[in-house]
């Protein structure tokens, strides 16, 4: 899907995310798990702010997603600090690159939106192919009892000077959440349009993604609870995954 309602308003409604933090985080896994070399893909980049973390982190950066809504917010923001970022308009399930990246990074659960674990599988596979030899990936996922405990049937509300947006859920079934955004942004004649974005979540098991890893031809080198180095536990909401290309050198 493209956001497109969504790229509209997405950094005012995500200005709460840390994401100097959430890239000195990332960095430091990488310090632990040196990648072969600094090109790193930022999957699922939405609108370029990890990227431009990353970017200013010294890694020569290629932000892809789908939406090329987006995309255009991206590219506003790499005008405005001058940071030399690709952007490129790809699904992650049919990524296809000029060459190989040595390291990856796919944050803030863009894998729960793909529909079915054959789609994740895919996308896993898809970023082993074009990992150099030993590259690192590293992902994040909302676990099952985020989806179940804190997100399942729940309604947010959020009022900024740009829009008035209201976030539903549905209840969890199977780990599967409907999310449904209604934006109310006020027009130059003092009306206001309402905007609709539908979408849905899934989550899996720790096992169940560490299968994938594994099928992807990927190995598992650490498991933490979101943005430490802490091991997960049973009220985990996030998990982040550190993986590493099986590929030898030829």
């Amino acid at each position: 899907m493209s956001y497109a309602c969504f790229s509209k308003f997405y950094d005012t409604l995500t200005s709460n995310i840390p994401y100097r933090s959430r890239g000195e985080y990332f960095h430091a896994i990488f310090q632990k798990n040196p990648p072969p070399g600094p090109i790193l893909l930022d999957l699922a980049c939405g609108t370029g702010s990890l990227s431009e973390v990353m970017a200013s982190l010294s890694y020569d950066v290629i932000g892809v997603d789908n939406s090329e809504e987006m995309l255009m917010e991206a590219m506003n923001k790499k005008y405005d600090s001058g940071l030399d970022i690709l952007y490129l308009c790809q699904d992650m399930t049919a990524l296809d690159l000029y060459g190989t990246v040595d390291c990856c990074i796919c944050a803030l659960d863009s894998l729960n939106h793909l529909p079915d674990k054959a789609a994740v599988l895919k996308a896993f596979q898809n970023v082993n192919l074009f990992l150099a030899p030993g590259g690192i990936f590293v992902f994040d996922m909302n676990t099952v009892y985020k989806h179940e405990a804190v997100l399942s049937d729940k309604v947010f509300v959020y009022d900024t000077d740009e829009v008035f947006c209201i976030w539903q859920n549905s209840p969890c079934h199977d780990g599967v959440i409907d999310i449904t955004l209604d934006f109310f942004s006020e027009q130059q004649n003092g009306k206001y349009v309402r905007e609709t974005e539908a979408f849905c979540e899934r989550a899996y098991s720790q096992k169940e993604v560490c299968e994938l890893i594994e099928a992807a031809g990927l190995s598992l080198l650490a498991c933490y609870q979101g943005d430490t180095f802490d091991a997960p536990n049973e009220t985990t909401e996030r998990i982040v995954y550190v993986t590493k290309s099986k590929k030898q050198k030829g």
